[in-house]
Formats: C-alpha cells, sequence, structure tokens
C-alpha cells in the first residue's frame, strides 16, 4: 500500500504542476474542470447514487456548470456562498451523527455537492487571471502553488504529529484517526511554510500578519473540508470515494482539503484587498 502511495503521488505531484504552470487559461480552465468532473462521479456515489449512467450524468451536469453557468456568476457570490457553506460544514462535523438527518437525504446531498465542488474552479479560474496587489511580480500561478503547498504541508504536519502525539481525537464520530496535536501540527506546518513565503517575498510587518492571518484561517478550513468528506463517507459507509487512485483512494480523497482551502483562501485574499 504504501509503495503504491508513493508512486501514485509522484506521478500526480508533476502532472497538477504541470497542469497550473504549463497550460494556457483556457486549457487550465478544462484541466480542472476534468478533475472537479471525477470529483463529481464520486460525489454522487457519496449521495447513494450508485448506478454507472446516474453517476457519470452527475459527473457531466457538474461539467456543463462550470462551462455554461459558473463563468456567468459574480466571483464574489460563488466565493462567500463557498464560506457560508464551509462554516455550516464545520458545525455539522461537530455535531455528526445526529446533524446527519439534515443532509443524508441523497437529493439533498447530491445538492450539496455542487456547493461543495464548484467553487474551487470558479476560484482557481479567477487567480490564474488575477492581479496581486501588494507585489505586482507575485506571478498569480506562484500563488496557487502556494495554496497547493499550503494544503500539503498542513496535510503532512497533521499527519508526523498526529503519529507522534495523537491521543486526544479531533472528531471521533467523524475520523477517528484524527487528533488535536495532529490538527495543531498541520497550521504549524502551514505557519512555518507562510513565515518562509512572507521573508522571500519581503512582506512588512502588516502585511505578514495578514498574510500569516490567511494561511492560518485557509489551513484550518482546510481540516474541516478532509473531515468534511470523511463524514460523508462515514454515513455512506464507504473507507475511500473511488479507487481510481492506487494508494490514495479517490479524486475526493486527493482534493477534499483543496475544495475548501482554495475558495476560502481565495476570498479572504480579496475582502483584504490583495488581489482583483
Amino acid at each position: 500500500m504504501l509503495k503504491q502511495r508513493i508512486i501514485t503521488g509522484l506521478i500526480l505531484a508533476p502532472l497538477v504542476l504541470c497542469g497550473v504552470f504549463l497550460l494556457e487559461p483556457v486549457h487550465f480552465s478544462w484541466f480542472f474542470a476534468f478533475i472537479l468532473a471525477l470529483a463529481g462521479w464520486e460525489w454522487a456515489n457519496l449521495s447513494s447514487l450508485t448506478t454507472s449512467v446516474v453517476r457519470v450524468s452527475y459527473a457531466m451536469l457538474v461539467a456543463t456548470l462550470i462551462f455554461t453557468v459558473l463563468p456567468d456568476i459574480s466571483v464574489n457570490w460563488v466565493l462567500t456562498l463557498s464560506v457560508m457553506w464551509w462554516i455550516v460544514a464545520a458545525l455539522l462535523v461537530i455535531t455528526y451523527p445526529s446533524s446527519s438527518k439534515y443532509w443524508k437525504h441523497t437529493a439533498i446531498s447530491a445538492l450539496l455537492g455542487f456547493i461543495v465542488i464548484l467553487p474551487m474552479w470558479k476560484a482557481l479560474v479567477f487567480i490564474r487571471e488575477a492581479t496581486f496587489t501588494p507585489i505586482e511580480a507575485f506571478n498569480p500561478l506562484l500563488l496557487i502553488l502556494y495554496i497547493l503547498l499550503l494544503v500539503w504541508a498542513a496535510d503532512v504536519g497533521a499527519y508526523f504529529t498526529g503519529k507522534a502525539w495523537g491521543k486526544s481525537k479531533l472528531a471521533p464520530n467523524v475520523s477517528p484517526g484524527k487528533s488535536w496535536a495532529g490538527a495543531w501540527g498541520g497550521v504549524s506546518a502551514a505557519m512555518i511554510l507562510g513565515v518562509i513565503t512572507s521573508i522571500l517575498l519581503e512582506l512588512n510587518l502588516i502585511m505578514s500578519i495578514q498574510f500569516l492571518l490567511v494561511t492560518a484561517l485557509t489551513a484550518i478550513v482546510s481540516i474541516i473540508g478532509d473531515l468534511t468528506e470523511s463524514m460523508f463517507k462515514r454515513t455512506r459507509g464507504i473507507k475511500d470515494s473511488s479507487a481510481l487512485l492506487p494508494g490514495h483512494g479517490g479524486v475526493l480523497d486527493r482534493i477534499d482539503s483543496l475544495l475548501a482551502a482554495i475558495p476560502v483562501f481565495v476570498f479572504l485574499l480579496m475582502s483584504i484587498g490583495w488581489i482583483v
């Protein structure tokens, strides 16, 4: 299993980085639309839509909404809705399993899938063409790289600190393997990345504080994204969202944190006037 995870990871990471740095904007949007359509195919299963035809139809609907509806909706509206959802998701995770009565119905769960999945595409496409106002030389692509590294750092930090000191469980009813030590370790790892980035960018004190606050909040939300998918999987009675990625489960299992982190990260940077 570990060998499979390493091999799959060594393939996926360069593929994603190539998608970010080598593709033109239109192809960039297609690349991430394809990834999110796969996530939609898996979300259909989480919603108890199990037949192949229905799951493929759900994935196609995700792609259709991305290319026909989402471009015409204000990024502010989409990201605000996303932030509101992740606040609600945190409450649902905290109160699980009693909270499942509000969303475990197939239709409700399927609708929530659009709120979970679609904002990531909108946020990424917006960043790809945005202007980073504090430092004009800061390429938007580097901003995307930063959010990817932030979430990966949080995941790695959470894994190792959780293994070493994870006695007090974070959300035992949702994901027994996650601990408070892991959560703090993940946020700390993201903050270390934020400090290093602030120094490299030569940010002043005020900007550094703003940047680190955004980083910390994004890391926290990435944990909520992970727990939210775990909550849906637990209710559905499955361990992985699919078996598409050997050793890693499914696409949703790899991007659950990013689905939450990317829209919130962009929303926060827009709120402080850093990107327009």
